[in-house]
């Protein structure tokens, strides 16, 4: 073992790969390890797989991507033999027939050491048991001196102890690198769940995590450190990236960060959207989007997904579309047109009475005879979903569709109508805290936001009843309960899986509950159908709730 030292500078690179980026990746490691450098740091510390991305998913299936990885990696090997700090980096590597998710150690113009994940998580949004198989318990590392333990991700979050063997094994400090997502509240979450490693392992634990979109989810960074005795030595800021060079001393046998950044960690409203805005500005840069469309209706949730495309895009690059019909009120054209000024973005008005009508007439013989019901109001629907495409088509812009969870939940959207869109930001939100999130917006402008500042969705949008406007005067609430009730119902059955006793004994009118139960089932077929969208909850629909479209179970309770 080398001489030990007494000090030990560890830059966290909290950055924003994207999946498949390799030479990208790499390129944004060597800039981080540069910047490192300035500021005199020993080691630089990245996240889980940042070298392909987090999650690669079936990527790592094909050994031409695993190459290239690993390639990348040795080449960044290379560039320690200058001297400067050591690296490591998260890499997917092939080794004996078996595909891990492993770390590498690369100093000296080397790779001095190879760690692989233990715990491989297989529920919720992850399942990498399909792709990973499942490394050997591991040892420290040793780094200049120091005996330092890698244990990767979820190998901190289970019960398989690989926290406790590392310190037994003589171990003295604990760097976590992660790709853990965002849910709210969830840097609580995790900080419990590292307090509670470090009382097992008695041992100081770094904890760095991804910043980025990545299609459904979002990696909100926010990396940390405990100190042995239990207490928060920095906290880097969420939602953005950053390199910061923290400080390790030894007393005795003990590290001890001697601090870094005490950042804000936002709470509720503000941390949720600023999750949606980060989502949807990767999700449209790395999927090689110039500019999106959206309708906006006058309602709150279209005006919403308009206020976060233009804070995560810019005014220059979103554009909006009123579509009025019969029905339209007076005040959603007014209240659409001022919403649009207020963003400061591109309105165009396209009414659509000639083609709505003009659908009527080719489907009248066929339709003679029968009643006019939801098949014309889904008419107009589809319309405005047709319009929206063409324009995509013409200009290249994604389609922002706008559906929160509340109607994607009981099956209140149309299909290849207001279901039509490449990415969701409100996916996951249900309608209570679409409006919570609209009044947080009017009164607060999120960092990197590039919208303006002030009132961004006119006052008559959040407090007018909701309503698709199908119909004369038509609300909801015609057809479903009030919002904080249905949303209740809602998020018992989803995120809580409470049975129908249960959620009755919450005060809820049994009827209602299997109504809504059925509405939910029966909606799945729409879901499976339905475009990406951030991941907000703690079980989204996609990647956490997979439930069979062909169902015949109800709770008969």
């Amino acid at each position: 073992m080398s001489e030990q030292p007494d000090v030990l500078r560890i830059a966290v690179a909290q950055l924003n790969p994207t999946v498949g980026d390799i030479s990208g990746n790499l390129e944004k490691a060597r800039e981080a390890r540069a910047e490192a450098a300035r500021h005199g740091a020993d080691l630089v510390f990245f996240t889980e797989l940042f070298i392909s991305g987090y999650p690669p998913e079936d990527l790592v299936l094909k050994p031409a991507f695993l190459a290239a990885c690993e390639k990348a990696v040795r080449d960044l090997a290379g560039d320690t033999a200058d001297g400067g700090p050591g690296v490591v980096m998260g890499v997917p590597l092939a080794r004996g027939g078996l595909k891990h998710n492993s770390v590498m150690v690369l100093d000296g113009g080397e790779v001095i050491a190879e760690r692989h994940k233990v715990d491989l998580p297989n529920y919720g949004e992850f399942d990498e048991k399909r792709v990973f198989q499942a490394g050997p318990m591991p040892g420290p590392v040793d780094f200049r001196g120091v005996r330092i333990g890698i244990p990767v991700c979820e190998d901190i979050w289970g019960d398989l102890g690989v926290c406790e063997t590392l310190a037994e094994s003589g171990a003295e400090l604990l760097l976590v690198p992660n790709g853990s997502p965002y849910y709210r509240g969830k840097v609580d979450v995790r900080h419990q769940v590292v307090i509670r490693q470090v009382i097992e392992s008695d041992l100081p634990i770094l904890y760095a995590n991804q910043l980025c979109g990545q299609d459904e989810l979002v990696f909100d960074g926010a990396s940390f450190a405990f100190n042995a005795d239990r207490k928060l030595a920095f906290q880097m800021s969420q939602f953005q990236d950053q390199v910061v060079v923290t400080t390790w001393r030894r007393n005795g046998e003990t590290w001890h960060c001697a601090g870094g950044p005490m950042s804000r960690i936002p709470q509720a409203e503000e941390a949720d959207y600023r999750a949606c805005m980060l989502g949807l500005r990767d999700y449209v840069n790395k999927n090689g989007f110039s500019n999106v469309v959206l309708g906006l209706s006058g309602g709150i949730d279209s005006a919403i997904c308009a206020a976060l495309a233009v804070d995560a895009l810019g005014e220059e690059r979103v554009r909006c579309v009123m579509m009025p019909y019969t029905y339209t009120s007076g005040d959603s054209l007014k209240d659409a047109e001022e919403c649009a000024r207020f963003l400061g973005c591109r309105y165009d008005v396209i009414p659509i009475f000639e083609p709505v009508e003009g659908f009527l007439a080719s489907l009248a013989d066929i339709f003679h005879g029968t009643n006019e019901g939801i098949t014309e109001e889904n008419l107009q629907s589809r319309t405005r979903g047709t319009i929206l495409m063409a324009i995509s088509n013409k200009f290249g812009s994604m389609v922002v569709t706008t559906g929160n969870k509340s109607e994607m939940s009981v099956g209140y959207a149309t299909l290849y109508g207001d279901m039509n869109g490449g990415f969701n930001p409100i996916k996951d939100l249900y309608k209570m805290q679409v409006y919570a999130l609209s009044r947080w917006r009017n009164a607060h402008t999120p960092p990197s936001a590039l919208g303006p500042t002030g009132m961004v969705i006119p006052q008559n949008i959040i407090d007018k009843a909701p309503s698709a406007e199908l119909r004369p005067d038509q609300t909801d609430q015609d057809s479903l309960p009030p919002y904080p009730v249905l949303d209740d119902i809602l998020e018992s059955l989803v995120e809580n899986e409470l049975s129908v006793d249960q959620i009755v004994a919450r005060g809820h009118d049994r009827e209602l509950v299997h109504r809504i139960e059925h509405l939910l089932y029966i909606a799945e077929y729409k879901r499976r159908q339905s475009a990406p969208g951030v991941k907000i909850t703690r079980k989204n629909f996609g990647r956490d709730r997979r439930y069979p479209i062909t169902n015949r179970f109800r709770d008969r309770s």
